[in-house]
């Protein structure tokens, strides 16, 4: 059994921008914040992170700040998901230079590949670097997922640790982590899906939630750790509005809104993601009030 790169609640953390720029200071309080809600890894540059439209020294310098002000509370783990397999293994070696704990590399996307395509550009990457990896599978934005039979496989490389899984088919992680049979560590890609997935042995989640209610995400997860499935599952449906409104648009544009309304950041996004339509604003307004999140007199 690999010793997970964290156990818990890890919050796919949002860059917070101004102007087109990454604003450190909020940045800064948002680790604050995440720390203080029992945190136990932050998600650098990931989806939630706009990732995509960062260049390689703005996700090193994302990088660098995250571990420095996480001072070893938080696990970091660094975004450096590629359909370039060179460019992947690049920002590999930045992560490791700015502090990293570990490294989440998703599918390629757009050119995509084969499964044994998977094989090779996982393979080549954790070959060449110290820092464990964890796989990222979302075929809703990729195009491409891997295989049970495919996770099999890379499990048996020491440098593969874990798995985000945000695929939705909990038929087939079950499938996955029988094949695996201990040889990779799972966390639940989505909020909705974590009790599930948790209950078949995942050790946490990757939470887009846990950006504006972190002490939730993270009693959560510890509920399903220690065993208690049924507060977990009830703590679940109390919040399960909230995980839904977070993807009524594209991620992450609805937690980004979110945090802006709750005073957290500026909502800031680079093209091509743009503002919230105002009828799904609305809604999501609506949720935040209802946990409290926002005052009555917001709507």
């Amino acid at each position: 059994m690999k010793t997970p790169v964290f156990t818990g609640s890890g919050t796919a953390i949002v860059t917070p921008l101004s102007e087109g720029t990454i604003d450190f200071a909020a940045f800064a309080r948002l680790i604050e914040a995440q720390a203080a809600g029992g945190t136990a890894a932050l998600v650098v540059c990931g989806t939630t992170g706009e990732g995509a439209t960062l260049t390689p020294e703005e996700h090193e310098a994302m990088f660098r700040f995250a571990a420095e002000k996480s001072a070893g509370r938080m696990k970091i783990v660094a975004g450096i998901g590629s359909n370039d397999t060179a460019a992947a293994l690049d920002m590999a070696k930045r992560a490791e230079q700015a502090g990293a704990d570990g490294l989440l590399m998703v599918t390629p996307y757009y050119n995509k590949t084969t499964q044994a395509g998977l094989v090779k550009h996982f393979t080549y990457v954790a070959d060449r670097t110290a820092l464990p990896i964890i796989l990222y599978n979302v075929p809703s934005r990729t195009g491409v997922g891997i295989a049970p039979e495919t996770y099999a496989i890379l499990a048996g490389h020491p440098n593969i640790n874990a798995v985000k899984e945000a695929s939705g088919n909990i038929g087939e992680f079950a499938k996955t982590v029988a094949l695996c049979d201990g040889g990779l560590n799972f966390y639940s890609g989505n909020d909705s899906d974590t009790v599930a997935m948790m209950a078949l042995g995942a050790k946490g989640v990757v939470s887009v939630a846990s950006n504006i209610v972190p002490g939730v995400v993270s009693k959560l997860c510890a509920l399903c750790l220690a065993g208690d499935y049924a507060a977990a599952a009830s703590l679940n449906r109390a919040y399960m509005d909230l995980f839904s409104v977070l993807f009524r648009e594209v991620n992450p544009i609805p937690v980004k809104t979110a945090m802006a309304m709750m005073g957290l950041c500026g909502d800031g996004m680079r093209l091509p993601l743009v503002p919230m339509g105002e009828a799904n604003r609305a809604a999501l307004a609506q949720v935040l009030v209802r946990h409290g999140l926002l005052p009555k007199e917001t709507m």
